[in-house]
């Protein structure tokens, strides 16, 4: 089956979903979707398992069997509501309850957040058959069913108002994770993981050109990749991703980040890599800024002190951030002048607006690692091409951070990079801002996008502080 083909049949079944009253949003036809797929590969990969434990002479003990097997309930011909009755009654309340192995409570909390079923049962038949139609055993055709569902996924991150902190576009995540360069034998984690996208890129990155042993296999499957996802969508639709893009058990956890207090992290829960793009604009409460030693409720302060707590000695991090959290003082500026003075914050890469679908808040890329003292920043300006702007018809590419790349093994100094120090950083404040010393020219001037950009991120920061201004006032 062709790539194209495959393609139709996801679209075909998005379109039949659509018209389901139960389904008509994106949000509720992706989670129809998205555990349909997972039940559909994971018998694939539990048929997998059986296969090779016969071929080794031992017993597997399938997790879903019987009566609970895809294979044995979309087969059936049930008549009118049986189906959906079946599936809402039955068939997730089993879902729900699976214990006594990790992998039987991953699926268990998977299963938890779901709540979306068809409506018609006639409709449901109709998407069930559309994916019987491709066939997961077939290496081909479970690549390309990956592929359709990134596109998928990407739809949804831009349609659904997800903006960039659930769905990253691939060539900024393809290029953080090839400044990090996950090795064989690291772990990997990313505490905000929405729908995989670090995880995914950084698994294909240590597999690429190389052929695993036996043992190695099953360290990358099962031990080098954890994630954590607050929301019960968006950690369904991340293991998911993984799943069809080869991690049969991938550790992502439904849980708050936030809630875990980094104040005293134990040795064995801190990891070597960390590739994350955390919620900006969000505000935590009291409770949960007591886990923090510079407490704030800006979520992506607390998220750049969690990340900063769970490196290991040695470990490097890549990080989207907002510009806002770079400049600003007090809370932040503390914050800031731990990460120097005890952090190497090697480079920042400032993106242009446009380059995230959330064209409102303008993001920049940390990489730092847990060695010491930072020694040097430097700083790499993206512009698009041509004077060009970057859009949904005109996306940022792979291509465009072929050149950063190359600058940064050198970091060689030009009209898009410099270098700075951070005593100098440290005078003024420990604003972090992206400032290109040379002058620009005048078809490398700003554009009217990320001059709005930047003063919306300007008048949230005086918002926030207004608002910790008032809450002084009224605890006086």
């Amino acid at each position: 089956m062709t790539r194209e083909e495959i393609e139709a049949k996801v679209w075909r079944a998005c379109d039949i979903m659509r018209r389901d009253d139960n389904t008509k949003g994106i949000m509720k036809y992706m989670e129809q979707l998205s555990w349909l797929l997972f039940l559909k590969v994971f018998e694939a990969i539990e048929d997998q398992h059986e296969t090779e434990a016969r071929l080794a002479s031992r017993a597997y003990d399938r997790i879903l069997d019987g009566e609970w097997r895809w294979s044995s309930w979309t087969t059936k011909d049930w008549p009118g509501e049986q189906l959906i009755n079946f599936i809402a009654e039955r068939l997730l309340p089993h879902l729900r309850s699976l214990s006594g192995t990790q992998q039987r409570d991953a699926v268990a909390t998977i299963f938890r957040g779901i709540s979306v079923v068809m409506k018609s049962p006639y409709n449901l038949k109709d998407v069930i058959t559309v994916v019987n139609e491709i066939d997961f055993h077939r290496p081909e055709d479970a690549h390309t069913i990956s592929v359709a569902y990134e596109q998928l996924l990407s739809k949804m991150g831009s349609e659904a108002g997800l903006s960039g902190e659930f769905y990253t576009p691939r060539p900024i995540v393809r290029f953080m994770v090839n400044v990090v360069d996950s090795k064989l034998g690291e772990t990997v984690y990313d505490p905000f993981s929405g729908s995989a996208g670090f995880l995914i890129e950084a698994h294909a990155h240590m597999r690429k050109g190389r052929r695993l042993t036996v043992d190695q296999e099953l360290v990358l499957q099962t031990r080098t990749f954890f994630g954590q996802e607050s929301g019960d969508l968006p950690t369904l639709l991340g293991v998911m991703n993984m799943i069809l893009h080869g991690v049969s058990a991938p550790n992502i956890l439904r849980r708050n980040t936030l809630e875990q207090d980094v104040r005293n992290i134990p040795p064995a829960e801190r990891h070597d890599v960390i590739l994350t793009n955390p919620p900006f604009g969000g505000k935590e409460n009291q409770q949960i800024q007591q886990n923090f030693p510079v407490q704030s409720q800006s979520t992506e302060l607390l998220a750049l002190q969690h990340v900063m707590k769970k490196l290991k000695p040695g470990g490097r991090c890549g990080m989207v951030v907002p510009e806002g959290l770079l400049f600003r003082g007090d809370a932040f500026a503390q914050v800031k002048k731990d990460l120097l003075e005890n952090y190497n914050l090697y480079a920042i890469v400032s993106l242009p607006s446009g380059a995230f679908t959330n064209a409102g808040i303008t993001t920049d890329l940390l990489f730092f690692e847990r060695t010491g003292p930072t020694r040097q920043v430097w700083y790499y300006e993206l512009l698009p091409p041509n004077g060009e702007r970057f859009t949904k018809g005109n996306p940022v590419v792979d291509a465009h951070f072929d050149e950063c790349l190359q600058l940064m093994r050198e970091r060689a100094v030009t009209e898009r990079s410099w270098i700075s120090r951070p005593e100098d950083l440290a005078e003024h404040g420990y604003d972090l801002t992206p400032r290109n010393p040379v002058p620009k020219k005048g078809g490398d001037l700003r554009s009217p996008e990320d001059i709005l950009a930047g003063m919306v991120e300007k008048q949230r920061e005086i918002v926030d502080i207004l608002g910790d201004l008032q809450r002084r006032l009224t605890n006086q």
